[in-house]
């Protein structure tokens, strides 16, 4: 055989091979381009490298093998891509890895991808994926991770998995699955992770996943499983994570947990019904670094040894029923003093019992927070707690503690949080507390204290929450306390001893929400700077030696919803436009009131009023049973009087127009003094609440509870179910160029500020998701009344909107709308301790309340100005805000449209005036008509 009939056989060959080869580089070139055609939405530009000009080897995201060409991974995570999965991946047949984690790609698994052979890693969590697990994933004999948690996929796992007995790691948390935890998850032996937390699965934890002898991670909290846990699952002495939180598991822990799990880091089995007592075998597992083991009923002394777990940093055991009694309760703490990286010491809500050993002084320096509250605690506190130098929450209330307060607690300095609440405290409050220029809330209440309140809490620029109630603290109010302008949530001094009068310089508190010093020996008329507390919604002024008249400043207050004004002296006619304000409760019982009672308004609920013991008042509702009023006015008298409310109406008018013009041009060329940046609140000092919680308040984010969209984030109306309460959460999509800078701007914009015509921020909440991703929220509350958008322009309201009875508006509703933005911006600009500007103010981020009052929210662009009385304000800001739009002013609420811009401190000076001339001049042509209703007030 000659040597051309020996290479021509191979030559053909070869061609052969090189055109399956091109063939198939077609197929996966198609594949892919099927699948860019299928993202609708790829904000960040990652596919258009995917074009002609180069191979398709080369494209972002594509990785191929050397020898075929061929794609054989896919990876776009995080990109924040959209659209549907197409099925044309199935054809990429030497596919090894998809990773499309931390995206929002919609629409279910295509089973195409089943016929992934070579599949080894197939990650999509973080996505909206929906529907079922296909079953036929199964093929993919040779799938060793498998990633589809936080979707919205329902069902349950399918059976079919049971072939996957190459699978290592299987995470599926916080989807919607049901059916159980199957037990056929036993079987699969190679399993290193069982991540399955926050499904509504329900049944037991199956006996079989003990065979996992090389399981390291399983996370089935959140599962909705009761029963006990399986006997076999103490084999597992590999596991380094165990968490069967948020369930409901009973019975009690084995004697020789900690040697069964010599591994193990974390340890969580939180809010669950387990008791028994926690196993002195614990300090055998050397190695854990947090154990949360809160909200259940294990009871009895705690003895652990905690000296060997160095790597401890959390340790909670808070609302338990630990504690014996015995002498030497307090004991473990001592061996804690040898976690030199404990953060969290979590004690409270048990029934600990004891001194605190002095030992508390050499606990680690990273403590950050120490709870011991609601336990039966007594003795003094250790003055080495001095040395706790990094705690920012110090919780102690609810015990029997005596003896003073430390002044060592001076020394904390980077202490937020204090509560010490509810104990045997005596003595005076140290001054030191003055030195701790961070602290943001400070609870002395029910206490045994005395002396007066020191000066130098005056100091404090970031407190918000000032409760000392029911003490023995005596002397005058220090006005110093009245120059912390933070003061926003609760100035509480109740049930003491204070005398004197309320200094005028309550006025600087404008941000402050509720106000009580009932129950002290306090005298004198209430200063009319009370008017200027703008955000106050609870007065509390009960049981003093007060006096006068009802100040004419409540006409204004239209935040207020709480008054008790009970047993003082008090005198004079209940005035009447008390009946305009949007009160829930208000006592004025026991007081030398006089006149006619007015029946509209809070004084038409006999429930959530009381004038109990005011002898000299008549009329009012029937309820009330107050004699009737007796008139012996003629009508000559009666027209008097009209004539009389006619020129003294008209007179104000003219007044009015004629000072508000002046003012108004005088004030749009002033500016006001320079101020000192406000300082950083840190968010650690706001509610906590965690990332799980917002995901169970929204349905898992649901589309269904989705109600905006904006530039950097998605809102969604959520429902905690502990109380119920309806909340608005905007969670930032931090995939988006600036998102992170819109939610520190917003947080720091909302920090300190208060005014009842701002939307109200609940907490913020800036964690990690269940799969280690950064996650960052605002909750705020909820409007049911939408945006000022959709009232302006009802037509383009949505079908699902129409619901909350969208009409149009009247004049004096507009009126009233803009008059709420007015004073938020006045606030904004001139009552903040740095100016800010909204830089984005539009219908849209305006939204109304049940009573159609105005509040303004998204404050993702704002920026303080720190050169207000620069006479260049206006050229420094620059343009801001929703591109293509640029609002005239604040005279667009009344024509339908929006308002943006430097322009807005004199355009809401010009809406107040405009809108004081048309009330005036409505209340004179009903007076003049002989309209028998009470004149609106003239704001």
């Amino acid at each position: 055989m000659s040597t051309h009939s020996l290479y021509f056989p191979s030559i053909f060959l070869f061609f052969i091979t090189l055109l399956q080869v091109a063939a198939f580089q077609e197929g996966d070139l198609a594949a892919l381009q099927a699948f860019k055609s299928m993202i609708s939405h790829d904000p960040q530009g990652m596919l258009n490298s995917w074009n002609d000009s180069r191979h398709f080897c080369e494209w972002e995201g594509i990785t191929c093998g050397r020898r075929h060409r061929r794609v054989t991974a896919l990876d776009l995570r995080s990109k924040a891509l959209s659209g549907l999965l197409s099925p044309q991946i199935g054809n990429l047949s030497f596919l090894r890895e998809i990773n499309l984690m931390n995206n929002t790609i919609q629409g279910e698994i295509p089973l195409e991808f089943g016929r992934l052979h070579r599949l080894e890693t197939l990650l999509l969590s973080d996505n909206s994926l929906v529907g079922k697990i296909p079953a036929n994933l199964s093929y993919c004999s040779r799938l060793t991770v498998l990633f589809l948690g936080n979707n919205k996929l329902v069902g349950s796992i399918p059976f079919e998995f049971v072939s996957l007995y190459r699978l290592k790691q299987l995470a599926l948390p916080m989807n919607n699955l049901t059916g159980g935890i199957p037990p056929f998850l036993g079987n699969l032996t190679s399993l290193e992770v069982v991540s399955l937390d926050g499904n509504p699965f329900g049944g037991n934890i199956p006996d079989s996943l003990g065979q996992l002898k090389e399981l390291k991670t399983l996370g089935i909290g959140g599962n909705n499983l009761s029963g006990t846990i399986p006997p076999s699952i103490y084999n597992l002495s590999f596991l380094v994570i165990f968490s069967v939180s948020e369930n409901q598991m009973h019975g009690s822990l084995p004697p020789s947990l900690g040697l069964y799990f010599p591994n193990l880091k974390r340890f969580q089995m939180n809010e669950n019904f387990f008791s028994g007592s926690i196993p002195i075998s614990l300090s055998n597992a050397s190695k854990l670094e947090y154990v949360q083991i809160a909200s259940n009923s294990f009871f009895g002394k705690l003895s652990v040894n905690f000296g060997g777990m160095k790597n401890l940093s959390n340790l909670i055991l808070e609302y338990n029923n630990l504690g014996s009694g015995e002498s030497d309760e307090m004991g473990f703490m001592n061996s804690l003093a040898n976690c030199s990286k404990l953060q969290v010491l979590s004690l409270g809500g048990n029934q600990f019992r004891g001194a605190l050993p002095h030992s508390i002084a050499n606990l680690s320096s990273q403590l950050q927070i120490l709870v011991l509250g609601s336990n039966k605690l007594y003795g003094s506190i250790p003055s080495g707690i001095g040395n706790l130098v990094n705690l920012y929450s110090l919780q102690i209330e609810e015990n029997q503690f005596t003896g003073s307060i430390p002044k060592e607690m001076g020394k904390l300095l980077n202490l937020q949080g204090l509560d010490f609440g509810g104990n045997h405290f005596s003595g005076e409050i140290p001054s030191t507390l003055g030195n701790l220029s961070s602290l943001y809330e400070i609870f002395l209440s029910d206490n045994n204290l005395s002396g007066v309140i020191p000066s130098s809490l005056g100091n404090l620029e970031r407190l918000a929450i000032l409760e000392m109630f029911a003490n023995e603290l005596s002397g005058t109010i220090p006005e110093d306390i009245f120059n912390i302008s933070s003061l926003s949530v609760s100035l509480n001094l109740a049930e003491n001893h204070f005398v004197g009068s309320i200094p005028p310089r309550i006025g600087n508190l404008k941000a402050l929400r509720c106000f009580d010093v009932s129950n002290n020996d306090l005298s004198g008329e209430i200063p009319s700077e009370l008017g200027l507390c703008s955000s106050l919604e609870d007065i509390y002024l009960a049981e003093n030696f007060f006096n006068g008249f009802i100040p004419s400043f409540f006409r204004t207050s239209r935040g207020i919803r709480k008054v008790d004004l009970s047993r003082n002296n008090f005198f004079g006619q209940i005035p009447i436009f008390l009946e305009a304000l949007s009160l829930e409760y208000l006592n004025l019982s026991f007081n030398d009131f006089e006149g006619r009672l007015p029946t509209r308004g809070i004084f038409a609920n006999a429930s959530a009023i009381s004038v109990v013991g005011c002898n000299r008042l008549c009329g009012g509702i029937h309820e009330l049973q107050l004699p009737k009023c007796t008139e012996h006015e003629s009508s000559s008298q009666k027209i008097s009087q009209r004539l009389k409310i006619i020129i003294s109406t008209a007179s104000a008018f003219l007044g009015l127009v004629i000072v508000s013009f002046f003012i108004f041009y005088w004030h749009k060329r002033r500016r006001g003094p320079s101020r000192q940046p406000s300082r950083l609140l840190t968010r650690k000092t706001l509610p906590r609440i965690s990332y799980k919680s917002l995901l169970k308040a929204t349905d898992g984010f649901s589309s269904t509870q989705l109600i905006g969209v904006g530039s950097f984030g998605s809102v969604y109306k959520g429902v905690f179910d502990e109380d119920g309460t309806v909340v608005a959460i905007k969670v930032i999509n931090l995939q988006r160029q600036g998102a992170s800078q819109s939610f520190k701007a917003e947080c720091k914009a909302l920090k300190n500020i208060r005014h009842r015509n701002l939307v109200k921020v609940i907490t913020s909440c800036s964690s990690i998701d269940f799969q280690g991703n950064d996650f960052k929220a605002i909750v705020y509350e909820y409007m049911p009344n939408g945006s000022l958008e959709k009232w302006l322009h009802p037509e383009a309201v949505a079908q699902r909107d129409e619901e909350i009875g969208i009409q149009k508006l009247t004049l004096l509703q507009r009126i009233s709308i803009a008059i709420d933005v007015a004073s938020a911006l006045d606030y904004l600009h001139c009552h903040c301790q740095e100016p800010i500007l909204h830089c984005d103010l539009k219908p849209s981020n305006i939204l109304l309340d049940n009573d159609l009052s105005a509040h303004i929210g998204d404050f993702g662009l704002a920026r303080f100005h720190q050169q207000v009385s620069n006479p260049t304000l206006n050229s420094s800001v620059g343009v801001r805000g929703t591109i293509g739009y640029a609002a005239p002013g604040l005279r667009a609420v009344v024509t339908n449209s929006g308002f943006n811009g430097d322009v807005e401190l004199a355009e809401a000076e010009a809406i107040i005036f405009e809108a004081q001339v048309a009330i005036a001049f409505e209340n004179v042509v009903n007076l003049v008509k002989g309209n028998e209703s009470s004149p609106k007030e003239i704001f």
